[in-house]
């Protein structure tokens, strides 16, 4: 009984290792992960069937649909259709390989367009809403401001620190880093990527990323707070804009456009139509008054008497 009884301590202990523990994703902190019976490490999105490869950045699309589980929910494995909408923030639609569908839609059965980073491109409409292609978000701005510090950075340091996060924290590959200009407490980022091949991360992953880590809300398992250096000192960033540039321009641009061009000629119509109609009602006016004040006078005349002497 004895061997017996160590062989079962020992599976108990073997389950209740480190080991065990360290069947996590690295790089996403929602996925529910578990050991097979032949010990490899699966992992799946927490909110969707699809698995998660860990050896990179996770697609903005199953992200923003995994953080639509409320927050004590987050570790449990739940159906698609488990989510329910709220706040106005959208639970998107999904292609198998995680980038966006063209159209999102919400609950109340309202459509809309949206780009590759899932950022909306057009008015809003029903359900008869077609959306033709998904148009790519070509260009990524992303403008930040750092907290002062009582040293002064150079320009080519903070490039070189941020590209080194970009390349190492996002594994984004340097040839999509297009510009980082440094003006401070400002500092201008811009990620140019026309094409994507499929073992490349997208920069609209990397941006998500980037935004949830400068607003501590870490994305990555270790939840491990964001720290920029610069030679050793630390880059506190405190105020953080993204800006998304399609390849194609919004098209509710252009109705807003079309739609302020209508109101301006409405409002010039209807102000020049006004200032007619008062013009000939002061005109009407003038001439009622100068044929009363004609016949009064004329009724005021008394010819001479024609007595007798």
């Amino acid at each position: 009984m004895e061997p017996l009884f160590g062989v079962v301590l020992g599976l108990i202990l073997a389950v209740a290792s480190p080991a065990h523990d360290s069947c996590t994703c690295a790089t996403n902190k929602w996925a529910v992960c578990a050991q097979d019976s032949h010990g490899n490490c699966t992992c799946r999105l927490a909110g969707s069937d699809h698995p998660v490869d860990c050896s990179t950045l996770t697609s903005k699309c199953f992200l923003m649909k995994a953080e639509m589980i409320p927050p004590k929910e987050k570790r449990l494995w739940r159906p698609p259709h488990g989510v329910s909408d709220s706040d106005g923030i959208y639970n998107p639609d999904c292609e198998d390989s995680g980038v966006f569908k063209a159209r999102q839609c919400n609950q109340s059965s309202t459509c809309w367009c949206v780009n590759t980073a899932g950022v909306r491109r057009t008015e809003k409409g029903g359900r008869s809403l077609s959306c033709s292609e998904l148009v790519r978000t070509r260009w990524i701005y992303i403008e930040l401001t750092h907290k002062r510090s009582s040293k002064a950075f150079s320009a080519p340091d903070v490039e070189k620190a941020l590209t080194q996060l970009l390349e190492n924290r996002y594994k984004l590959h340097p040839k999509y880093i297009a510009a980082i200009k440094y003006d401070p407490p400002l500092i201008q980022i811009r990620l140019d990527q026309n094409k994507k091949p499929s073992w490349d991360v997208d920069i609209a992953d990397v941006a998500y990323y980037f935004e949830k880590d400068v607003n501590n809300d870490s994305v990555f398992h270790s939840n491990s707070k964001l720290t920029v250096l610069v030679n050793g000192d630390a880059l506190a960033i405190e105020k953080l804009w993204i800006y998304y540039v399609d390849e194609k321009p919004p098209e509710f641009c252009m109705r807003q456009l079309a739609a302020g061009i209508s109101a301006v000629v409405t409002v010039v119509l209807l102000t020049a139509g006004i200032g007619i109609a008062v013009l000939l009602i002061l005109r009407w006016l003038r001439t009622r008054t100068y044929k009363k004040f004609e016949c009064k006078e004329m009724r005021e005349m008394k010819p001479p008497s024609l007595e007798m002497p």
